[in-house]
């Protein structure tokens, strides 16, 4: 059986998704690159942000640079996770986490960066001062330019370089950091957004009981719903949500504010998607 590696979870997402939606991807994630190749290039271009941008790398420890790099990642991955929202119209519930101010993503392209250079030449930055690697940089840049625009790719070329961004990023930050603490699956409250989204249902038929207080739900009151649609009284799940974002039922993911607790759910849900292609 073919393993199943990043790049081949994320093609097997691709493949469910129609041809509007496709395109509708392609879009954006060309409207991505093409923003951050200006931000590069301005990056190299001026003295003063690239010397600021690197300062501020310097200043962060291990953990902020892997921090970095997963809200970059979730930025990207949520992109394609939008489309298999179940009411994937507007902004999904989670767009607050992958906002990234130009500080950030200047830091974290220069950072990025300077990984590949080191990949492909580990020698190249060793033999000079951090003050002329802007020079090898941007002659480095020059060179793959069109690869890291993306200008003239075609559609197919456009969302295998999506897919390489991705694998890239989830590899540094499973190498950097791992969430910060070593644990996956770690548990995580659900985002305040998340929270106040979930609908107020009235219970039809009473006799069915709250899985949390172990009590009936009466007929003619207001309970929660979450997304997977099990109900639960409305003092017995909000405190479970300050704490975990997961159904008590079912184990359903809610969004949360947690960088890589998005991730981790994001993630696992382009596994379950990607299974039912293997």
């Amino acid at each position: 059986m073919e393993e199943k590696t990043t790049g081949n979870i994320i093609m097997a997402a691709l493949s469910t998704l129609t041809t509007p939606q496709i395109s509708s991807l392609t879009t954006t994630v060309s409207a991505l690159f093409h923003l951050h190749r200006r931000r590069l290039t301005s990056l190299l271009s001026s003295h003063t942000l690239f010397s600021l941008s690197l300062h501020h790398l310097h200043s962060l420890s291990l953990h902020q640079k892997s921090l970095l790099i997963a809200r970059h990642l979730l930025q990207i991955l949520s992109h394609l996770s939008h489309f298999f929202h179940p009411k994937a119209t507007g902004l999904p519930p989670y767009a607050t986490t992958t906002i990234i101010n130009h500080r950030d993503l200047d830091s974290v392209l220069l950072l990025l960066l300077l990984c590949e250079l080191h990949q492909h030449d580990p020698e190249s930055l060793k033999k000079l001062s951090p003050e002329k690697w802007r020079d090898t940089l941007s002659g480095y840049v020059s060179a793959t330019i069109l690869t890291i625009s993306g200008i003239g790719f075609s559609n197919s070329e456009t969302l295998m370089k999506y897919i390489e961004v991705v694998t890239r990023c989830r590899k540094f930050v499973e190498v950097m950091g791992c969430g910060g603490d070593g644990k996956e699956g770690r548990e995580v409250a659900a985002s305040v957004a998340a929270v106040v989204a979930l609908p107020s249902v009235e219970v039809e038929e009473g006799g069915k009981e709250c899985v949390i207080c172990k009590e009936e739900m009466r007929e003619g009151r207001d309970v929660c719903e979450l997304p997977c649609e099990h109900r639960f009284h409305w003092m017995c799940i909000l405190p479970w949500l300050t704490k975990r974002n997961t159904c008590p039922c079912c184990r359903h993911r809610l969004p949360t504010d947690d960088v890589y607790g998005e991730i981790e759910r994001q993630w696992a849900v382009l596994v379950k998607i990607g299974d039912g292609c293997y």
